[in-house]
């Protein structure tokens, strides 16, 4: 396939009102429910180490390989989603984590419970790609702000709420209930979604670079892989150090990418970086990127802090968690609109100072820090977040043309998740050293781990910091008028969108 094949607008299906509604209803859905199952097991570590009898850093490999797999499949989403139906993506996606789910239930040991696991994030990694492409394929340019902070409202609360709904179902009984209770969910959204989903847009038949495969598998596998070691300080378990696998990680991304360009002139590339030709979205990828490194950070060091330093349970801790997460959720939709009113600067500005003065806060916080205030803020940061994120995925994303909307749904997933392993990364290793110098300086246990939490959360600021430089660089994408022929209809009957911005914008 030529660039020019590639790049050309393919046939959007005329829908009406309401039927777009259903469509977006059910992918939001079913959506919600796979990004829950994303952090449902962090409650639940301790319990699995007593009942198989593994140690915590094995463990922890429930939520690992989870992140692994997730940052293996996305890239190759951009590739699969314009070759296959939005049906048939949608029944792969939720076959794969019903299977997934109800092999976790089943499981007699912890290898099985592992690659249940494995299975589950490989239907959750094609979900939100495929929910980005169909909301940027049927939602017309003026409302996709609105749209899109319904979205947020799935994206941001479905984490949020899984600390506590783990919290609550081990307290009613064993940890089988964290799938059995997401099984009947899952499987009746799939039969929902199958009779009323509809297909959006012509798959585009095409051949796939089978040496891009292992590549963006080895590549971003390693990265994350890497980064999450140099996080947990597993220098001394590790058959390879994570520094070597970091590095490793980021040699083979590098291949990835010189593969995709070289693609790019002859043939089909696996993953289409010509994306990042679009300032409008190389800038909000940019500023996705650091205000994930921040967020995960602190989403990482908030539990710690709670439970190790100020003494809460890990069902307070969840609860006390969930107003942050409902309140990113709640002013989603009020975000979209205001975005479609007012644009992205005056949005994304404000949010980020908001996010970064947050951050900072959290670094002042000590052991007599009440939890009231900790909840306070993290609501703050959470309303803070909402006012970068709905702005920032909308107008990164309305500048391409629908040919690229599914490589840049999958360009920002990919590197989501390495931000989001960055950060914690950082953060972590950061708060680690810090209460090692504490210690040995003679402060008891809790003292210097809060002193290295302190340090974690002010590294967080410092990313916040950064996140407002960037956010200076946002524009709001320029918007076809409506209805002002942004379609027409070529002789063949086929409507061609005449608006595709260039990649100078």
């Amino acid at each position: 396939m030529t660039e020019g094949a590639m790049l050309a607008p393919h046939a959007t299906p005329t829908l009406s009102p309401g039927r777009v509604t259903v469509v977006l209803r059910i992918l939001v859905l079913s959506t919600f429910v796979v990004l829950l199952n994303e952090t449902i097991m962090v409650n639940a570590i301790p319990r699995l180490m007593r009942e198989f009898e593994v140690t915590a850093a094995a463990a922890g490999w429930l939520s690992t390989a989870f992140m692994l797999t997730m940052a293996v499949v996305i890239p190759v989403t951009g590739w699969f989603l314009q070759r296959v139906t939005t049906r048939t993506a949608f029944g792969l996606a939720m076959a794969l984590f019903l299977a997934g789910t109800a092999l976790a239930a089943a499981a007699p040991a912890f290898p099985v419970l592992l690659a249940a696991r494995v299975i589950q994030a490989g239907g959750t990694a094609v979900m939100m790609p495929l929910l980005m492409t169909t909301l940027m394929t049927l939602v017309p340019p003026h409302d996709r702000g609105r749209v899109m902070g319904n979205i947020t409202l799935v994206i941001s609360v479905a984490p949020a709420l899984g600390p506590a709904v783990s919290g609550v179902l081990l307290h009613l009984g064993t940890w089988r209930l964290l799938f059995l209770a997401v099984l009947p969910i899952a499987g009746a959204m799939a039969v929902f979604g199958q009779r009323k989903l509809v297909n959006v847009g012509e798959p585009q038949a095409g051949p796939i670079d089978w040496l891009s495969v292992p590549l963006a598998a080895a590549g971003f596998g390693a990265l994350v892989y890497g980064l999450s070691g140099l996080g947990a300080g597993v220098e001394a378990s590790a058959v390879v150090s994570p520094e070597v696998t970091t590095l490793v990680g980021a040699v083979l991304v590098g291949l990835f990418t010189w593969r995709q360009l070289a693609l790019q002139r002859s043939s089909t590339p696996l993953l289409d970086l010509r994306a990042l030709a679009y300032r409008h979205f190389s800038v909000a990828l940019g500023l996705m990127c650091l205000s994930f490194m921040a967020l995960m950070g602190a989403f990482i060091l908030l539990p710690i802090y709670l439970q190790e330093v100020c003494g809460l349970t890990s069902l307070q801790t969840g609860l006390l968690l969930i107003p942050g997460g409902l309140t990113m959720g709640l002013l989603g939709p009020q975000v979209g609109k205001l975005y479609d009113r007012l644009g992205a600067p005056r949005l994304v500005v404000p949010g980020a100072a908001l996010t970064a003065l947050c951050l900072a806060l959290f670094a002042l916080m000590g052991e007599q820090t009440s939890p009231w205030l900790v909840l306070a803020v993290h609501v703050a940061l959470s309303a803070g977040m909402a006012f970068v994120f709905t702005p920032v995925f909308t107008s990164g994303l309305s500048v391409l043309p629908p040919p690229l909307y599914p490589h840049g749904s999958a360009i920002l997933g990919s590197l989501q998740q390495v931000a989001a392993a960055a950060g914690t990364a950082l953060v972590i290793s950061v708060m680690s050293g810090r209460a090692a110098t504490a210690a040995a300086d003679g402060a008891d246990p809790t003292d210097a781990l809060a002193t290295g939490i302190q340090w974690g959360f002010g590294i967080g600021a410092v990313l916040g910091g950064l996140t407002v430089l960037v956010a200076l660089l946002v524009r709001t994408p320029p918007v076809p008028q409506q209805p002002v022929a942004p379609e027409a209809q070529d002789e063949d009957g086929t409507t061609t969108d005449k608006t595709a911005p260039t990649p100078t914008q």
